[in-house]
């Protein structure tokens, strides 16, 4: 059974791996490209887009796909719903991958918003020197506030207009509590912004930010599609695959 795993995450790069490993299943692992250095997921891996629903429905149909993991980012939206239409075009089935987002415990001063344009506006009425969490996409929404100062931190340089008072941080993480909380005491940070991605790997700028008293504001996730199968954890796409797989015939269902 040939899947294609739509990737670009830690999720992902694990699925890659524990997929590859069954027998019947080939795994294509599939990256956007707008990371100049990705972390190889090894394996069989493709780069780049597809060229739309149209262009993506044709890849598939070329290439004798029968199923589709989505494990992509939680905001990488336009990806999520190109799968969903070609897949339903093509009759394939398509499992997403949606992590849990992260909840607000004692001590947290969160601010959600609903998009990327109020975050600017929160934030700006919040205060004057503000952390960029969010990638390099999305920055262009706080090129227009003049008055506060920002970090932005990213792993590539935004390609967007930035804002006139700021500072580019280019990092990859994992990053730990104690370096989040240095961060925030070296910049002076007053506000935090960040997407509802979920997961660990970025969760600890949340705690730093939580004993330091320092408000959140969080981009709440988009909307996925209507009807899609979801599961929230690499295991549970494991389980799902190998039985689905084992069904279809790939595979005896007691391997």
């Amino acid at each position: 059974m040939r899947i294609l795993l739509l990737g670009g995450t830690g999720e992902a790069r694990e699925l890659a791996h524990v997929l590859s490993g069954e027998r019947g299943l080939e795994i294509v692992s599939s990256l956007a490209g707008r990371v100049a250095d990705p972390v190889n997921p090894g394996g069989q891996v493709r780069v780049g887009g597809f060229g739309g629903v149209d262009g993506l429905r044709d890849w598939l149909a070329g290439n004798r796909i029968e199923l589709v993991v989505d494990a992509t980012h939680p905001f990488a939206a336009t990806m999520t719903e190109h799968a969903a239409r070609a897949t339903a075009d093509l009759g394939l089935p398509m499992l997403r991958l949606n992590r849990p987002g992260w909840t607000a415990g004692p001590g947290d001063r969160w601010l959600r918003v609903p998009d990327m344009n109020s975050a600017a506006a929160v934030s700006a009425d919040t205060g004057s020197r503000i952390l960029l969490t969010i990638g390099r996409q999305g920055v262009g929404a706080f090129a227009g506030y003049t008055k506060p100062w920002f970090l932005i931190r990213a792993i590539d340089p935004p390609e967007s207009t930035l804002p006139p008072r700021h500072e580019l941080l280019l990092a990859r993480g994992p990053f730990t509590v104690a370096a989040e909380a240095e961060l925030l005491d070296r910049h002076r940070i007053e506000v935090l912004v960040t997407k509802d991605s979920g997961g660990d790997a970025t969760a600890a700028k949340l705690v730093a930010a939580r004993d330091k008293g320092i408000p959140v504001v969080i981009v709440d996730r988009p909307s996925a599609p209507a009807g899609l199968v979801e599961v929230s954890s690499v295991t549970a796409v494991h389980t799902w695959v190998t039985e689905y797989a084992a069904a279809k015939g790939n595979r005896p269902a007691e391997a």
